[in-house]
């Protein structure tokens, strides 16, 4: 049995400047992933299946054959023209429809791991293109390193992640489930200006999160959990991630990531939290 970590996508910045012709946003973003995630595994099999498990499996129970992760297995069977079928096992520890990549990143590791499965060269252009196909926040996902994305977010630009690189991070959603559309029809279509170039930290606290006010009116829980980890001791950076209703925090150590998870979970038992460190 093969295994990959879908990791968990943050986006330290998100900027929407217009609204386009095919009815997606021009955004601006710049994506950092966390060492941890949803985890998927792959076996040799005759046909291609797929389990959910983990805590978060039921939220994914009513989309069947067309989860993402085995749409980008039939995509990548059929563009290499394999034969060979995969026993896949989804442990779904992120939760859905949160803002940190969900089913983009299990679509990525897909790509990913049935790669490795299937003796297909990972570097291969065709697989870009499968993830592009898969939605828009994939191709990053696939990269899972600090990105700059552009257009729809799908135009990357790697960034050097050197000094985020192990930074500890604290992830925390309440477990209150917020669809993108909403969020976006929800934005006032003003253009706040562009995200800085350079060092991605100092551009990320220099920016903001477009959709977090949006999200906010929604779900004003978010607004409470933003404020709640800006304040806690040794917080770099703390913002909503994505389109929500996930939040996230950055720490100068260890010890005050962990000490603000206790904090928040005494404040919010039933939020999910999670320790982590960015990749």
């Amino acid at each position: 049995m093969l295994s990959e970590i879908a990791p968990a996508k943050i986006n330290l910045a998100l900027h929407v400047r217009a609204r386009r012709a095919d009815g997606y946003h021009d955004i601006e973003s710049l994506f950092a992933f966390a060492e941890d995630g949803d985890v998927l595994h792959a076996e040799p099999a005759d046909a291609l299946s797929l389990i959910i498990e983990g805590p978060f499996a039921e939220a994914l129970a009513h989309e069947g054959t067309d989860n993402l992760v085995l749409r980008a297995a039939r995509a990548l069977a059929q563009a290499f023209d394999v034969d060979a079928g995969a026993r896949l096992t989804l442990d779904k520890r992120v939760p859905v429809a949160a803002g940190l990549g969900g089913g983009s990143a299990d679509a990525a590791a897909a790509l990913r791991l049935l790669a490795r499965l299937w003796r297909i060269d990972a570097g291969d252009p065709c697989i870009g293109e499968i993830a592009a196909g898969l939605g828009a926040d994939v191709p990053a996902c696939l990269a899972s390193q600090t990105l700059r994305g552009e257009a729809r977010g799908d135009v990357l630009l790697v960034a050097d992640g050197s000094g985020l690189s192990t930074m500890p991070l604290l992830l925390a959603n309440p477990r209150i489930p917020l669809a993108t559309g909403p969020v976006f029809k929800g934005w006032d279509g003003v253009d706040r200006g562009a995200l800085a170039p350079g060092d991605p930290l100092d551009a990320a606290r220099a920016g903001r999160n477009d959709l977090e006010p949006p999200a906010i009116a929604l779900v004003p829980e978010i607004g409470a959990l933003v404020a709640m980890l800006a304040a806690q001791p040794g917080a770099v950076l703390a913002r909503m991630s994505g389109s929500g209703a996930s939040c996230f925090a950055l720490f100068d150590r260890p010890a005050a990531r962990s000490a603000a998870a206790t904090a928040l979970r005494a404040r919010w038992p039933g939020y999910w939290c999670l320790e982590t460190v960015l990749k």
